[in-house]
This record gives structure tokens, C-alpha cells and sequence, in this order.
């Protein structure tokens, strides 16, 4: 599996609907938003700080070991550091495969292990 992870200050984006891989036919991309409220407050945006290199490294032996359950030709992972206001993506999770159950499900287990493991702390500015 092709993994590809980026962590930057700049905003995230979308790269569309086209697959690099023609073998492919599922491409399942989310997005994960920063609300305006945290809990009943209404905020501005979220400060996102991390120890970069070893969230990488924790991301993609994340990824290596959801590669056996869910066989995905690719990921890629985009995570924003710094502040990131209200309305924009902090983290972009591109998954392809040849069938969107694998892809589904390696994007679901991925969120959920990144939220729990990998060093990345938010708070509200």
C-alpha cells in the first residue's frame, strides 16, 4: 500500500475524484472539520500542536497494520498544525481500493486509532 503523509500550517484540499491507480474503483475521502462550538462554547477555531515526526511515524505504522484487514492500493493523510479556524478541514484522509468496503473501512479504523494514538493535541485559543 502507497502511503503518502503530509502535516502543514497551510490549508487543506481536495484533489478530486480521479484515481491514480486504473486497477481502483473506489475512491472514499473525509474530511474532518473544525466546528464553531466546542461543547456549548461558541469558538474561533482550534490550535492543533504535534511532535511531527513521531505522529508521521505513528501514522503510518497505523496504516501498515490496517493494511492486512483492509488491502487499499493508497492513502493519503493531510493534517494541519497551528491554528486552524472554524469551517476549514484539520485532517484530509484520501483511501483508494478496489472496492469501498475495504476503503471504508480502513479510513473509519484509521480516524479512530489517529484520535486515540498518535501525538496530536488541539485546544481552543
Amino acid at each position: 500500500m502507497k502511503v503518502d503523509i503530509k502535516m502543514t500550517r497551510a490549508p487543506l484540499s481536495s484533489r478530486g475524484v480521479s484515481v491514480a491507480d486504473g486497477r481502483c474503483g473506489a475512491l472514499v475521502e473525509f474530511a474532518g472539520v473544525v466546528r464553531k462550538e466546542e461543547g456549548e462554547r461558541i469558538i474561533e477555531g482550534l490550535d492543533y500542536e504535534a511532535y511531527e515526526p513521531m505522529a508521521r511515524l505513528e501514522m503510518g505504522k497505523i496504516l501498515q497494520s490496517l493494511a492486512g484487514e483492509f488491502p487499499c492500493a493508497s492513502v493519503e493523510v493531510q493534517h494541519r498544525v497551528g491554528l486552524v479556524p472554524a469551517g476549514e478541514a484539520s485532517v484530509i484522509v484520501r483511501v483508494e481500493s478496489k472496492h469501498r468496503a475495504e476503503a471504508f473501512g480502513l479510513l473509519a479504523a484509521f480516524m479512530d486509532r489517529l484520535k486515540a494514538d498518535v501525538p496530536i493535541w488541539k485546544s481552543v485559543p
